[in-house]
């Protein structure tokens, strides 16, 4: 068959999976992208996320934890690139769910996509507005 089957390693599993919930969260995805083309500072990519600086600080600090990312001081600036083999693993992943998408599509035929399930059902009914409470002194 030619496939290579490895022997089960628990600690290289629980690293893999660090590595996949780092990348799991879509701010951080985006980032990754960005910065497997360049090495930019945090206010470039806070403004590519339209996000506040500390949150995207936090985004890459988690990126790192994960050895995802590289970080270089200039001045009082951080620059971020993202570490080697990273694009490889975020083209993998677009590969697998462009992969999934498109047997999804196929099979929709036989079952209805869950969108199409979610349209098909009523709206809710809306409660009617309550009046407001009369203020009480205190």
């Amino acid at each position: 068959m030619g496939t290579q089957v490895t022997s089960w390693d628990a600690a290289g599993a629980d690293r893999a999976v660090a590595v996949l919930k780092a990348v799991a969260d879509p701010s951080r995805y985006r980032l990754l992208w960005a910065l497997s083309g360049q090495e930019l500072p945090v206010s470039a990519l806070a403004e590519l996320l339209g996000a506040h600086v500390a949150a995207t600080s936090q985004h890459l600090a988690k990126l790192r934890a994960a050895g995802l990312v590289d970080s270089r001081r200039e001045g009082t600036r951080i620059h971020y690139r993202a570490a080697a083999r990273v694009r490889g693993l975020l083209e993998e992943a677009s590969l697998v769910a462009n992969a999934a998408e498109e047997r999804g599509a196929e099979e929709a035929g036989a079952a209805p996509a869950p969108a199409a399930v979610a349209q098909e059902r009523p709206a809710r009914t809306r409660r009617a507005a309550r009046a407001p409470r009369p203020a009480t002194e205190h």
